[in-house]
């Protein structure tokens, strides 16, 4: 007889049903539902907070019309990006319908619109459009050269996200037709850690966790349900979920599940976006290569459209440094007094000059 943890662990992974985690959900916990909400509602109360809308995307086209088999019947040729890999749909799907692993592969592709000739435009037609709530989108001052904003997502059971959150610091929607997916997050803040079971470096550009949903879920979702600022829902069929800028969230779909996700820059978020593109340009992510410096390209387009919000952004941004400063001293500060109260570790040859170490 052969026993290993090794072998053992994936496979239990694999065949735990995941559905359990997303049961008997805190009443504290739970993420909003709404009908639907204004731009201005949107702007004066949600812009920070996730919620769910049941009403917006049942008038699209694609929600009506949509099915794994419809897509497949029109464009089972057209190859879309699953991960690493490039696959036609019909191979994607045959995929999908006969898999058992504990990390499935995610069809997530940027090009959809213009694979499958869509219109994104209400006013034109459209197949689908970006709900009034999330009508303003800063980065739409960038035209051509905005980063990648738009994905069609597809997966079966079992697929979806670890813990992350959304590039360049965007907020995002994410609207499901098919199946239905649930969702963990959590608000990124420096008075709130990361979620249980997810390691973050200094700067933010390493995030260390469980390889797989699965096995995160089975180690830290019920210490999660009981962490301060944990928010957890279902979004079904024919609706939409907001996800606020910065604020962690891992995603599983509990069915085979078709959705379309896009990422947006409101008002209230302008400052967190620069801040974003000027102190991080490492972790700046879906701009062509083109755009040298997105910083100053979006500072440039932003003066140029929106010259007022621009300077009410920078001010906020200068605000925001200075806060981070003044806690950064205050840390300081009590180090060195304590470290004066209790005699830091010094090499002690009974130098004055002997260097603390702290």
């Amino acid at each position: 007889d052969l026993y290993s943890d090794v072998l053992h662990r994936p496979f239990f992974c694999a065949h735990t049903p995941l559905n359990q985690f997303a049961t008997d959900i805190p009443a504290s916990n739970g993420i909003p539902r709404l009908n639907n909400i204004s731009a201005s509602e949107f702007s004066a109360h949600w812009t920070n907070k996730p919620f769910i809308l049941t009403d917006p995307i049942q008038e699209w086209p694609v929600y009506r019309n949509w099915s794994t088999d419809a897509l497949l019947e029109k464009h089972g040729e057209v190859k879309f990006r699953a991960e690493a890999v490039d696959w036609p749909l019909k191979t994607y799907v045959e995929y999908m319908n006969d898999n058992s692993d504990e990390s499935p592969l995610y069809l997530f592709d940027r090009a959809f619109v213009e694979k499958l000739g869509l219109t994104a435009d209400k006013e034109e037609g459209g197949d689908y459009w970006t709900p009034d709530c999330f009508g303003e989108d800063l980065f739409a001052v960038l035209g051509e050269q905005r980063p990648d904003s738009r994905w069609l997502i597809v997966g079966p059971e079992r697929s979806g996200s670890t813990f992350h959150k959304d590039p360049n610091a965007t907020s995002a929607w994410n609207a499901v037709l098919r199946g239905s997916k649930y969702w963990i997050m959590f608000p990124a803040s420096p008075s709130y850690p990361p979620p249980p079971g997810v390691f973050v470096s200094e700067d933010q550009s390493e995030v260390t966790s469980p390889l797989s949903i699965a096995e995160w879920l089975l180690g830290f979702h019920a210490e999660a349900r009981k962490t301060r600022g944990c928010m957890e829902g279902i979004c079904s069929e024919g609706e939409i979920l907001h996800v606020p800028s910065g604020w962690w969230h891992l995603v599983v779909n509990l069915e085979p599940s078709i959705a379309i996700t896009q990422n947006f820059v409101p008002r209230a978020h302008v400052a967190n976006v620069l801040a974003f593109l000027r102190d991080k340009p490492t972790q700046v992510s879906g701009f062509k290569a083109d755009v040298r410096n997105p910083y100053e390209t979006f500072v440039q387009e932003m003066q140029q459209h929106h010259p007022e919000m621009l300077e009410e952004a920078l001010s906020m941004m200068e605000k925001m440094k200075e806060g981070k400063k003044r806690k950064w001293d205050e840390l300081v500060k009590g180090d060195n007094q304590a470290g004066e109260q209790s005699g830091a570790f010094n090499f002690g040859f009974g130098d004055a000059d002997d260097e603390e170490i702290p």
